[in-house]
């Protein structure tokens, strides 16, 4: 059952004549015929009585235009949602974004849905082995993480951003903020608290450490970012984050860590296979500004 062969039967319908219908659609009485044929032989009953030239609805036709009448507004209904979706007027993203990146979301976020205010977004905070699990069951449309935190698989595309040096963070008031850069052994003689298990930036933090065969002091690990920085505020502890994960209304300083592979590049991670909406490229757009600003 095709949408032409329903304009072509409403039309039939509401002239019931064959000749003036297919005058009016600007095609032939025989196709026009040949159709709607067609349509009666798919829904295996008549919906013209044809008597001579003349032609009746039957009391199917008359049931079934009400049905192809809907169907042809939920087409063209359709038709216009699409075209507003390509225009920014209706849609919706879902962005997953690690909480080290937050700061990098932020000002895109803020212009974006200040410029398309008709499109709805979604942000979803998690790990990185959260945001991937969600990318496999298409619950995000694009993710923001740090490179190395998961296994590169074949079917997600990924765009690096950046490159975020880890540094040590403290509070301002802290004998450590005095310090210009410091050295990954140097930093063991200072009580830590990072970042609990699952998180992907405790991993590169523990895996650091190993590579140089040190032991860190670490006091406390926690899953809940914003209270890992107010405990370091305090001055009696202190973190090892990629610089982006701490910004200047946070109130802490950070130090450069010395040492190698001490970068983190962050990036877009997205499903290769699935469609990429306009608002989503937009999104890009605005991000990749934001962060050259």
């Amino acid at each position: 059952m095709e949408l032409r062969q329903l304009k072509y039967f409403l039309r039939a319908k509401e002239l019931l004549n064959f000749t003036e219908a297919a005058e009016q659609l600007n095609i032939s009485q025989s196709t026009l015929s040949q159709q709607i044929k067609q349509l009666e032989d798919e829904l295996d009953i008549p919906l013209f009585n044809r008597i001579g030239k003349r032609v009746t609805l039957t009391e199917a036709g008359a049931l079934f235009a009400d049905f192809a009448f809907q169907s042809i507004n939920k087409a063209q209904d359709g038709l216009l949602m699409l075209r507003d979706l390509h225009n920014f007027q209706t849609g919706k993203i879902t962005i997953g974004v690690t909480y080290g990146l937050r700061y990098v979301l932020t000002p895109a976020l803020i212009r974006f849905a200040t410029q398309y205010p008709q499109i709805k977004i979604k942000v979803v905070f998690g790990t990185s082995e959260e945001l991937i699990d969600k990318l496999n069951h298409l619950e995000l449309d694009f993710a923001l993480s740090f490179f190395g935190d998961i296994a590169v698989e074949k079917h997600f595309d990924y765009q690096n951003l950046f490159c975020s040096p880890m540094t040590v963070v403290t509070a301002p008031n802290s004998a450590l903020a005095q310090k210009e850069m410091i050295t990954l052994e140097q930093i063991t003689q200072y009580p830590l608290v990072l970042p609990a298990k699952g998180y992907m930036t405790s991993k590169f933090v523990h895996d650091l450490f190993e590579r140089h065969a040190l032991s860190p002091n670490i006091a406390i690990e926690i899953n809940d970012i914003p209270t890992l920085l107010e405990l370091v505020k305090t001055g009696n502890w202190h973190t090892i984050l990629a610089k982006t994960s701490v910004s200047q209304k946070d109130g802490l300083a950070t130090i450069p860590l010395l040492g190698e592979n001490m970068d983190r590049t962050a990036m877009i991670i997205s499903t290769k296979e699935v469609y990429q909406k306009k608002a989503v490229k937009e999104f890009y757009r605005i991000l990749h500004e934001e962060i050259n600003l």
